[in-house]
């Protein structure tokens, strides 16, 4: 039995999109599956640079049609367009096959972000060319000593009449991936004759410019982490990209861009490692049973099943929102941080929820399960840790959970259209007057599966406390116990978009059932958490027993999610 909920290369068949997206979507994957398995991991182990990956692409047009918006394509054609659908999908192949592939495509998007923000018709043109000619891009922002802390920027543009335009910028960047090949880097920096925001300036680069140092790759992967230095480098009025406060904006709309991309690359490593891990677990025998029969590896196998599928069902309805965006609805702003931080780590919970059934067999150098394990604790690090995402969701708390507006309702954007909103965002502020629309109804549609009818009665309960028991000024200012209060409102915001997507899917009820199941432990054992934190207050601490919960046990409904986890044995082998 095929599992339609995961992706599958022997099945996969992107038929809804258009030709030209499902030939490049397949012709990718069949690229991988000839490679092979041997070849795949060997790679990884001798940590190659991803030349031939990047040739591929090249010669397919990939990265140039997935990543170029319709205004910068020109007479090229149809089918080159920003479409958030079609890249989430290719983000899923390529963690499927390795985080290695996917990051070189990541910070391609980032390098990108500034470019097609900017007004600079001449340097949106070289980065079109750029595209077409299979070159990749990288995203100068973060600083060995700052971090991505862009106030403190030590890249410094000295003006030079001698530059038509023109400066000469000094300063080095570190963390900075494809740094060693990257066509064009867009990097940000301050202009040493201006102070404050006034004096911010985002210009391109070329690492191959005898200006440009590359320093190293800062870690030990196949991915090419730079540390660069510019000395002298001479930048030119075609060369600017944004300039004041436009550069700041153009910084953090291109991250809120880019990481939506880590929770479907999280998503096909989960998918890549289940396929081993239950093919392994059915096949070994352990006290003459096969481990697959012992209750607490059946739990554990199906816990991550659901959680996979949430994920899944999470980030799929998330594009709709993103592709549905614009100035009077910026939902999106909640939806991104949360496929980032949630998404990515329930990413993590997966693989170790298998890793403790295949055990040993985890290391093993043969597996892609080996790189898996490795590869998923960098995305919920990434674009921001969990806790800088934790803490801008919790910005939307009051107003998602109680303040609901009026919208049109969102509907499945799979459509071959281009997401102009996306480089037009406009200032980098103002999330307290994001409103959203009711979650609710999301729940109400599903009152009558047990599980969701209590963590609904979770959620409600957590409206309450915010109205009744919110932290006051002083213990806002304790950002740990405000974490623990956003893990409790994730959680909400997460079920309301599994529900949305599982009612415009046709989700088998079962599932559904099961993964609430899951979703009212964790929000349980938030506020146990929430419980014990120091400066709790005696109010909170009731609040937070009184929210504990039981899931609703069904040994009938476990019994038959169990037969689709176990239906995934053998299912997908890559070959040799």
């Amino acid at each position: 039995m095929s599992d339609q909920l995961l992706f599958n290369p022997r099945t996969y068949d992107p038929a809804h999109f258009d030709p030209e997206t499902r030939r490049l979507l397949r012709a990718t994957v069949d690229w991988f599956e000839e490679r092979g398995k041997r070849r795949l991991i060997e790679d990884y182990r001798t940590r190659a640079w991803l030349g031939d990956f990047l040739a591929f692409s090249a010669k397919e047009g990939l990265f140039a049609t997935f990543l170029t918006p319709e205004p910068a394509a020109g007479q090229d054609g149809p089918d080159k367009r920003w479409d958030t659908a079609r890249i989430a999908a290719l983000n899923e192949i390529l963690g499927f096959y390795g985080l290695d592939y996917w990051y070189a495509w990541q910070v391609t998007i980032l390098g990108l972000g500034p470019v097609w923000q900017s007004d600079n018709a001449a340097a949106r043109d070289r980065a079109a060319q750029l595209l077409d000619s299979g070159e990749v891009f990288a995203f100068g922002l973060s600083e060995k000593t700052h971090g991505a802390d862009i106030y403190n920027t030590d890249m410094l543009l000295e003006p030079d009449a001698s530059v038509e335009g023109g400066f000469r910028a000094t300063g080095s960047k570190y963390y900075i991936g494809n740094g060693n090949a990257a066509g064009l880097v867009s990097v940000f920096g301050r202009r040493t004759d201006i102070e404050g925001p006034d004096g911010y300036v985002f210009f391109a680069a070329d690492s191959r410019h005898p200006a440009y140092d590359v320093v190293k790759n800062v870690v030990d992967s196949s991915k090419y982490v730079s540390e660069f230095r510019l000395t002298d480098y001479p930048v030119g009025a075609e060369d600017v990209l944004h300039t004041g406060r436009a550069a700041f904006d153009a910084a953090l709309n291109t991250v809120n861009v880019g990481k939506f991309n880590l929770c479907t690359a999280s998503i096909g490593i989960c998918e890549h490692a289940m396929y081993e891990a239950v093919t392994h677990a059915q096949g070994r025998i352990l006290y003459g049973r096969p481990v697959t029969a012992f209750p607490h590896v059946r739990r554990e196998l199906t816990d991550a099943y659901v959680r996979l599928v949430g994920m899944k069902l999470f980030s799929d309805r998330a594009v709709d929102y993103f592709r549905s965006a614009g100035p009077d609805d910026r939902r999106y702003l909640l939806f991104n941080p949360m496929t980032k931080m949630k998404v990515t780590t329930e990413g993590e919970k997966v693989i170790d929820l298998m890793w403790d059934v295949i055990a040993a067999k985890g290391f093993e150098k043969d597996t892609y399960f080996a790189q898996a394990a490795v590869e998923i604790r960098g995305l919920p690090k990434l674009e921001g840790t969990v806790h800088v995402n934790l803490a801008l969701i919790l910005k939307f708390m009051r107003n998602h959970l109680l303040e609901p507006a009026d919208y049109a309702p969102v509907p499945t954007r799979l459509d071959a259209a281009d997401d102009a909103f996306l480089f037009r965002q406009g200032p980098a502020r103002g999330l307290g007057s994001v409103r959203f629309h009711d979650w609710r109804p999301a729940y109400d549609a599903y009152a009558a599966v047990p599980n969701v009818a209590r963590f609904r009665a979770q959620a409600d309960a957590l409206c309450t406390f915010v109205e009744t028991a919110a932290p006051d000024e002083q213990q806002s200012r304790d950002l740990d116990l405000l974490l623990a209060i956003g893990q409790l409102f994730a959680l909400v915001v997460h079920g309301q978009l599994v529900l949305e997507q599982a009612r415009l899917t046709g989700l088998d009820e079962d599932v559904l059932d099961e993964l609430f199941g899951v979703l009212v432990r964790d929000f349980s054992a938030h506020a146990v958490e929430l419980h014990g934190k120091d400066s709790a207050t005696a109010a909170q601490q009731a609040w937070a027993l009184d929210a504990v919960r039981r899931p609703a046990v069904d040994a009938d409904r476990s019994a038959r999610v169990w037969a689709r986890v176990e239906a995934l044995a053998g299912a997908y082998e890559m070959k040799a």
